[in-house]
Parts: structure tokens; C-alpha cells; sequence
């Protein structure tokens, strides 16, 4: 496990930067994680990241792009244009959450 700073604060991170530490993230994590990858958060943004986060505390594991869908009743379309170009991995990086599975 590596400690990094990002937001002005120590974090702890895996091998590719995923949050290893679920109590370390908090909205102001989330805002410097989402400018490190191009992305600016809006309301869209916080209400997908709070799903994700929820239904990681519920199944123990990060949701797959298919399943934050149907949660949220977002389509996927425009889950691709929140978190473009792989937006399960970019939504669980910027959640504080693990790599989904199946993601490379």
C-alpha cells in the first residue's frame, strides 16, 4: 500500500492509484481525484458517486457500469459522457473505490 498526496492530504492507494481506505474519501477528495483525470464534478457527478459508494457498502464490491445504470436509472450513454472513456473505472477511482472487475 502507498501513501499519496493528493487534495492537500495523505492518502492510501494501490499499485494504480485506486483508494485503498474506503473513510478517506469524503466530496473534497472526490473534486481533486476528478481534476487529476480532466473531469469536473457536477451534482450529475456527486449523485452517481454516492450510488456507487452506497452499493459498495451494501455487496462489498465496486459496481460494474451495467449494475451503476440500473441503480441510478441513468443510461449508460450518459454515464459515457460524465466519465468519458471508461467511465466504470474512472467513476470507481474518483468514488474512492477499488478497480471494478473485469476492468484493465
Amino acid at each position: 500500500m502507498t501513501v499519496t498526496s493528493i487534495a492537500g492530504r495523505e492518502i492510501h492507494v494501490d499499485a494504480e492509484g485506486f483508494l485503498t481506505a474506503y473513510d478517506e474519501w469524503d466530496d473534497d477528495l472526490a473534486a481533486g481525484l476528478a481534476a487529476q483525470i480532466g473531469i469536473e464534478l457536477t451534482d450529475a457527478h456527486r449523485r452517481i458517486l454516492t450510488a456507487l459508494r452506497e452499493d459498495y457498502r451494501q455487496h462489498g464490491e465496486t459496481a460494474t457500469l451495467r449494475r451503476i445504470s440500473g441503480l441510478t436509472g441513468v443510461p449508460t450513454r450518459e454515464l459515457f459522457a460524465l466519465f468519458p472513456k471508461k467511465p466504470a473505472k474512472k467513476m470507481a477511482y474518483v468514488a474512492g473505490l477499488p478497480k471494478p472487475r473485469g476492468c484493465v
